[in-house]
């Protein structure tokens, strides 16, 4: 399977509140696929790290590989699934 082949390569940065975030991490858990979970509400410097690369505060943002996909896009994260 291509996406459990990324499993490492995927980053969810989202707050606890965020019912958007949650959608996003549930979808990419029935995936089967693995991520790396980051509270910017706790951490500063991953807050900052993600407004770098977006130019926004809003959650969630989902890193596959490369690519940034903000907010939840099943669409989007399915084509990043896919690619090998």
């Amino acid at each position: 399977m291509p996406a459990k082949s990324i499993k490492q390569e995927i980053k969810v940065y989202s707050t606890p509140t965020c019912p958007w975030c949650h959608k996003a991490k549930d979808y990419l858990k029935s995936k089967g696929v693995q991520f790396k979970d980051i509270d910017v509400s706790k951490d500063d410097k991953a807050a900052e790290e993600m407004f770098n690369k977006t130019g926004q505060l809003s959650v969630p943002v989902i890193i596959i590989r490369e690519k940034v996909i903000v907010g939840f896009d099943k669409d989007a994260i399915d084509i990043e699934l896919m690619k090998k």
